[in-house]
């Protein structure tokens, strides 16, 4: 138990991601005196910008913010503390060992007309595809903004958000309704297979469909996936490319501006080393300095699994809960190799001159050149190791925003790669070991598409699922804190019980990614958390 009186707080935030952040912010408005600690010595967690060298920094993790609520930005007046979004005209640019490349453009119908190098029925088939991505993507994003019904014991709340998608549902219609439900549980490749012939095109695609998840493309369930990221604003088959100025880190600023402006304290370098329970209750946390915070409320941004068996008592638990938590899947499949660059590499297959520019300004998918390709890729991450050729998904976020290289001693850019299918459970060898053996691997991947790209190369970092866990928190390194499979969705996520946000000690709550509607920078689970937290609160619950 916490020793003292009354306690200071309302409630504690544990971890100052966006999530984290959000919440709070959102509980502050409330009315709810909060504090919010995190270990690192700054906010943001995967939304995070450092310097890479002297005057040149770098997304850490996640480089793009494009699937924020719109909702959260226009709440918590992200733009009034600083936040300035940055969409180039190219969401995704994929170049093929041909010489071309498939180019997926914010406009629908540039798009098409760019797949007529590919395919004339392909061109006519992407307009009709991008638009029922778009409807399953709008009814998708009001469905992660529904709390999840009490399976056990639904009450009035669950009756009327279930009128409320019940009239959603209606509103998709009889075909598209039939398509959703159809959809969902398909592997990526048979619900692009269905649209497209050409492989490029496909692949391009169904890359979505399996980034940053333990998933191929024939894995089951890999659309909803798809249309799970397509629930960002404005996104379509191309999903979403948007950059903040200043790098993801701004975003993380601006959270934590709105967060203070609502009546939130923030303390950082503050790692919480469990939560304090009293017969059934939170009392508060203990901090790893040994310093008790008392608080009737405490919301964990962290990951369903550390915060169950990391911060709780497993008597507290009860040794099917620990078993079940203990269960959950978690095992990341994602790594990270930072590039600072002394000057823009060469993509043949963008061509030349200003237009190949703005080729570059989107997500470069490496490796996008078939299904089988990606679907090979994923098979030796099932076996314990990173294929030989990886995907890669890669921006130059410097194009879009110069100011990431104000200060270099010479004209710099920046590339952010994500390295996708690297299994953070190895069979064979070790990632500290190996670290220097990834960025090689990366950066001759890299020259296929852009040869001589390695001579531009003045500083690199390599982050490993490993790296990933111990500085970010984010067990057995899985940036979405927890697979996105149907059976970790919506009411089981992350686990059946769970799903609304109310974790089995009373007072505790589940703010992070791990809870529904799932990962990305979206800030929705913390949303939905707080809002949660508030209405447990007017009803007088303990």
């Amino acid at each position: 138990m916490v020793s003292g009186t009354l306690p200071t707080w309302d409630a504690i935030v544990v971890g100052g991601g966006h999530n984290g952040l959000v919440c709070a912010a959102y509980l502050a408005r409330g009315g709810l005196r909060t504090l919010v600690l995190e270990r690192r010595e700054t906010v943001g967690g995967a939304a995070a910008t450092a310097e890479l060298e002297p005057g040149v920094r770098i997304p850490l993790v996640a480089d793009t913010v494009g699937r924020l609520r719109p909702a959260i930005a226009r709440d918590l007046r992200l733009h009034d503390h600083g936040l300035r979004l940055i969409a180039p005209a190219v969401r995704a640019f994929a170049p093929q060992p041909d010489g071309r490349a498939v180019t997926l453009w914010a406009d629908v119908e540039r798009t098409a007309r760019d797949l007529g190098e590919w395919s004339a029925a392909d061109a006519a088939a992407y307009p009709v595809f991008d638009a029922r991505v778009r409807v399953f993507g709008r009814f998708l994003a009001g469905f992660g903004d529904t709390t999840p019904p009490d399976l056990h014991a639904p009450g009035l709340a669950d009756a009327l958000a279930g009128l409320r998608l019940g009239r959603a549902w209606r509103g998709l219609g009889t075909v598209d309704g039939r398509a959703l439900l159809r959809a969902l549980p398909m592997a990526v490749a048979d619900f692009v297979g269905e649209a497209f012939e050409s492989e490029a095109v496909r692949a391009t695609l169904a890359t979505r469909g399996v980034r940053y998840a333990a998933l191929g493309p024939w894995s089951a369930g890999s659309t909803a996936h798809l249309l799970t990221d397509s629930a960002a604003p404005g996104a379509g088959a191309a999903g979403q490319t948007v950059f903040a100025v200043g790098g993801p880190g701004a975003l993380a600023d601006a959270l934590a501006a709105a967060a203070r402006a609502a009546g939130a304290t923030i303390r950082t370098g503050e790692g919480v080393r469990r939560v304090a329970t009293l017969d059934g209750r939170v009392q508060g946390v203990v901090l790893a300095s040994g310093e008790e915070v008392a608080a009737p409320i405490v919301v964990s941004a962290l990951d369903p699994k550390r915060t169950l068996l990391g911060l709780l008592d497993p008597v507290e638990l009860g040794p099917t809960m620990v078993w079940r938590a203990g269960n959950l899947r978690l095992g990341g499949v994602v790594a990270k190799v930072d590039l600072a660059l002394a000057g823009l590499p060469h993509f043949p297959a963008a061509g030349e001159g200003p237009t190949a520019e703005r080729r570059l300004r989107g997500r470069i998918l490496v490796g996008a050149t078939s299904i089988d390709d990606l679907e090979r890729a994923f098979d030796a991450s099932t076996v314990g190791r990173l294929s030989d050729a990886p995907f890669l998904e890669a921006t130059i976020p410097s194009l879009a925003d110069p100011s990431l290289v104000v200060g270099a001693r010479e004209p710099r850019h920046v590339m952010s790669v994500l390295v996708q299918w690297a299994p953070y459970h190895r069979r064979e060898g070790d990632w500290d070991a190996d670290r220097k053996r990834l960025g090689d691997l990366v950066l001759a991947r890299l020259d296929e598409v852009a040869p001589g790209i390695g001579a531009l190369v003045t500083a690199r970092r390599v982050l490993t699922p490993l790296d990933l866990e111990r500085e970010f928190g984010m067990t057995e390194g899985h940036p979405l804190h927890g697979e996105p499979g149907l059976d970790q969705w919506f009411a089981w996520r992350p686990m059946a019980g769970l799903g609304r946000y109310r974790l089995p000690v009373g007072g505790l709550y589940l703010a992070g990614s791990g809870a529904h509607p799932g990962g990305g920078i979206t800030g929705a689970p913390g949303a939905n958390a707080a809002r949660e937290v508030l209405a447990d609160r007017r009803a007088g619950l303990p």
